[in-house]
């Protein structure tokens, strides 16, 4: 674990205090770790269940099949 000594502005530090308080958190460290794990979501938002399910169903219809030639290829269009 790391440790940071930091100086944080008197307004920003009310702010902190007020989460601090309406999350109960015990000191300002956690308050601060869990504004960082509030941010880090929105930084990396997960997968749509919808995009999930359209993967999918690329996957079953072989889209992104690869050939190891255009004889290969041929034969694979024709066949549809």
């Amino acid at each position: 674990m790391t440790t940071a000594t930091i100086s944080i502005p008197e307004h920003e530090d009310r702010i902190l205090n007020i989460i601090k308080a309406k999350y109960g958190f015990k000191n300002k460290e956690q308050t601060i770790i869990f504004l960082l794990k509030e941010y880090e979501k929105q930084l990396e938002p997960e997968i749509r269940p919808e995009y999930l399910e359209k993967l999918k169903k690329i996957e079953k219809k072989g889209y992104g099949k690869t050939f190891s030639s255009i004889e290969e290829l041929r034969k694979s269009i024709e066949k549809k």
